[in-house]
This record gives structure tokens, sequence and C-alpha cells, in this order.
């Protein structure tokens, strides 16, 4: 029997050929709203950068911009890419954000630097060294939320005394024996980097430690969901994610590409082996297919809640993919299991 749990959404605001960003952050708001009728968790955004697909580069931007045209889901980062950042201004950002919006938003970190190695320099950080002190960085943003000590003489306005939830991101073991050694909630990103999966989830579950934070483990698993009314319609939307994921490996991102009718003609036997290995948490669909698929996804890995995400070209084949994930959610029972993660951090 599948477990019940939340469903939450990704979402990397993508840029479909032909569009503006302006087009796909309205189109993230529109996703947003929808979500939070929906009932899904929480929405997060993701950073990356110089990737023209993408347009949630100014993550804390768009987060404002979700926050205030919804009401009740959480908002917040998955993730923020601490390297290329300050502590402090992160704090400051975050303040900013959970001062406006207050008991939504959250924070979501990842140690890579979402972009290339031109692209990290142009961002003005030493990737080595700034990866290297990943975790004294998520310590001194910890206490930039926490109450002002007496003499401190570097605070976060706002910021401090907030407490925003902090969650590590991985797609390594890394992340999670940090997040377990911090007792923090851990998020895997498993819809592009599964190999490590189920090891990461047994390490972060075997060394966790309670913290003020977070009494047991939590631990959210990422994956693609492609929906639609058949299981060939769903296939065809696909087709858009495979051909951004072919076109990120040979090195020439773009925009988001219209859907194909025949994906064997557009990669070579070695991408689709690299796509297939990489997108091997992809559950594509009619509802059912889905339902079938993420059951035994669930049941496999056992997490206390699913992240979805999906990128598809077309703006009304993608709400209605989620909404589908959302019904399919639904039938699975989740709803009436809920569970949100408070300011505090306590699941």
């Amino acid at each position: 029997m599948t477990r019940m749990i939340p469903f939450s959404i990704l979402d990397l605001s993508p840029i479909p050929q032909g569009a503006s960003a302006a087009d796909a952050l309205r189109n993230s708001l529109d996703l947003a709203q929808h979500a939070e009728k929906w009932g899904y968790n929480r929405y997060w955004l993701a950073e990356h950068h110089n990737m023209p697909g993408i347009a949630s580069a100014a993550t804390s931007i768009v987060i404002g911009h979700v926050a205030a045209g919804t009401k009740t889901i959480r908002v917040g980062s998955g993730g923020i890419m601490l390297p290329n950042h300050s502590p402090l201004v992160i704090a400051e950002q975050f303040g900013t954000l959970a001062s406006l919006f207050p008991g939504r938003i959250e924070l979501g970190l990842g140690r890579a630097p979402g972009t290339d190695q031109a692209t990290v320099r142009a961002l003005r950080r030493d990737p080595i060294a700034a990866a290297d002190r990943f975790p004294d960085d998520v310590l001194e943003l910890q206490h930039y939320f926490e109450e002002p000590e007496p003499g401190q003489k570097v605070r976060a306005f706002p910021g401090a005394g907030l407490k925003v939830p902090i969650w590590l991101l991985g797609s390594s073991l890394f992340s999670a024996q940090l997040a377990a050694r911090m007792g923090l909630p851990f998020a895997f990103a498993s819809h592009f980097a599964p190999a490590d999966l189920m090891q990461a989830l047994a390490l972060y579950r075997r060394r966790f430690t309670p913290s003020k934070e977070l009494e047991r483990p939590y631990a959210m698993v990422g994956a693609n969901v492609i929906s639609a009314d058949t299981d060939a319609e769903a296939r065809r939307l696909f087709t858009s994610h495979q051909q951004a994921f072919t076109l990120l490996r040979r090195g020439m991102p773009g925009q988001i590409p219209a859907p194909i009718d025949d994906i064997e003609k557009y990669w070579t036997p070695a991408e689709k082996s690299m796509a297939s290995q990489s997108l091997a948490c992809s559950f594509v669909g009619s509802s059912m297919t889905v339902e079938r698929g993420l059951s035994e996804f669930i049941e496999v890995t056992k997490p206390d809640e699913l992240m979805v995400t999906g990128i598809i070209y077309d703006q009304r084949a993608r709400l209605r993919s989620f909404e589908i994930a959302a019904e399919v959610r639904d039938r699975m029972g989740s709803g009436a299991d809920k569970v949100i993660i408070q300011a505090t951090g306590k699941a």
C-alpha cells in the first residue's frame, strides 16, 4: 500500500522557444496559483545562471513574485546555490521575504554553482574554495537568522530572529551526510541525478542527529512527472524535456523546444543512454500510468514528501500535467496525511 505523503512543485520557470522571460515568469505565477488551489504543499524555484531556457536566475526576486500572487502555499528555493553568494546577503534577502510573507518562506540550499565554469568566474566566485566553505557558510547563515547576541557586530536586517527554515539539497552523499549531522531536512535531486538516491537516503536517515530545527529526519525526493490524457500524448510532451537535456549535454543550452513526434531521430544512442540514466526518475503517461509508477517509486524510496517537476513546452499542457499529478496524489490518499514544516522547522 502506498504511503500517504504530500506533493510539492519545483519550478525552473522554463522559457519555451519563441517566448520571453516575462512570459515564463507569468506562467510560473499561473502555475503557483493553480498549485495552491490543487493542494500542493510548497512551491520552490531554482537558481541557474547563463541558461537561456530558465527565467529564475534571480531566485529571491521570483520567490517574491510568486508569494505576492498567492495566499497560503509555502514558497522557497530549490535551491539557492550558496557558493555563489555571501551568507549575509542571502540572510537579508530571505529575511526580507519572510518579513513580507510571514510563515510562508523557506530556504533550500545547494552546494553546486548551478552553471558552467565560465559563468562561475563571471559571478566572481572561487568554486573550489566556496564549495569547501559550504558547511561553514550554512552555519553562518543559520546564525544570521537567530536572535542577535550581545555585542554581535554583523547582523542581518531584516533576518535576525526570523528563523527562516533551511533545507539542504543535494545529488550526492555529501549533502545527505551534512544534513544528517546538522539535523536539517534534506531534499535529493533524483529528478536529474538519481544514481546515489537510495544510498543518500539511507545515510541521511541512519546518521540523523536531532536538532532544535528538526526532531527526526525529513526527506524529500524529486521526480519528473509528465502526464496527459493518454500515454502517447504524455510521451510526446516529454520530448521537450528530453531535447532540452540533450542540448545541455551538447553544450548548447537554449529555450525549451517544442515537442516532436520521434525522439529517436533526434539523439544518438549515447545521448539516449545518458538521458535515460539521468532522467530515470521520470513518470510519463496517463493518470493511471503515472499513478502506478509513482506508487512503486514511493514504496521503494519511502520519502516524507515528493517534489514534482516537469519541463513542458505548452503552458496549458503543463497545468494539466500538474493537475493530474494532484489527482494521483488524492487517489493515493496523500492529502489526508499532509505534513508541513513550520517556521521552526519541526515536522
